[in-house]
């Protein structure tokens, strides 16, 4: 990729994570937008289909069209092909010629009654428990050159960058959120003791048992036990405040 190309998919790629709201959806827009790139750069008609590892299980989740679906999914019935390889490889892999390469005939075969005579698969890194290929299909011979080749890599490392980002941010959100919640119910656990000293004049290890065995009694959670004593002391609902 040039550089002024290289900043221009930069932008799209920010654009197409930016309107989506999980992984399978990115991927396939991300689809579209690569299918349409090469495309132009070629100046053929390039599909694109994406493959999404998950716990080494494989299944087709996108496609720039109905059609690239379709020929994503044949190579998930054979379980083996240019795609797979590249996801368990973690290189790109080149299946420049259905009818002489003689990796995969059942699949080629396939392809080959589909109109399609080319194809090139591309890993695409998300994270730790997670990858996704991207599958490129050709009507002819010789259009995945070095050039195109190239500029497949190029933008698919950019979307892999801003998928593993996009994971970690949202990862840590989660663990934010989680981390808040936990403090909030903590401090009503608190407050409830408190008020269980207060009312029984008691030490703060035996208001903690009293809380338990109400818990246990009631069958709630402690954290729920604690708010109803909060709510009922206060006529209210009893909230802690933190800063996110």
């Amino acid at each position: 990729m040039t550089n002024n190309a290289g900043d221009d998919a930069v932008l799209q790629l920010q654009d197409l994570l930016m309107g989506t709201e999980n992984v399978e959806d990115f991927l396939g827009r991300l689809s579209e937008f690569s299918a349409a790139t090469l495309s132009n750069a070629a100046g053929a008609g390039i599909e694109c289909g994406v493959t999404l590892q998950r716990r080494k299980k494989t299944m087709t989740v996108a496609g720039s069209s109905p059609r690239a679906v379709i020929l994503d999914r044949i190579e998930q019935s054979l379980g083996d092909g240019p795609c797979i390889e590249a996801l368990r490889t973690r290189s790109m892999v080149l299946l420049a010629d259905v009818g002489t390469d003689p990796r995969w005939p059942a699949y080629q075969q396939q392809l080959g009654a589909q109109g399609v005579r080319s194809t090139l698969g591309v890993p695409l890194e998300i994270g730790a428990d997670a990858a996704a290929a991207l599958n490129f299909f050709a009507p002819g011979t010789g259009i995945f050159t070095q050039d195109i080749i190239a500029e497949a890599s190029g933008f698919a490392d950019l979307a892999g960058r801003s998928l593993r980002l996009a994971v970690r941010i949202g990862t840590e959100q989660s663990r934010a959120a989680d981390l808040k919640a936990a403090m909030e119910h903590r401090t009503s656990i608190d407050l409830a003791c408190g008020v269980i000293m207060a009312q029984n004049r008691c030490s703060q290890e035996e208001a903690m048992g009293i809380l338990t065995r109400v818990s246990s009694n009631r069958n709630q959670k402690l954290r729920d036990v604690a708010s109803d004593i909060l709510r009922n002391l206060t006529g209210g609902e009893a909230r802690t405040h933190f800063e996110a």
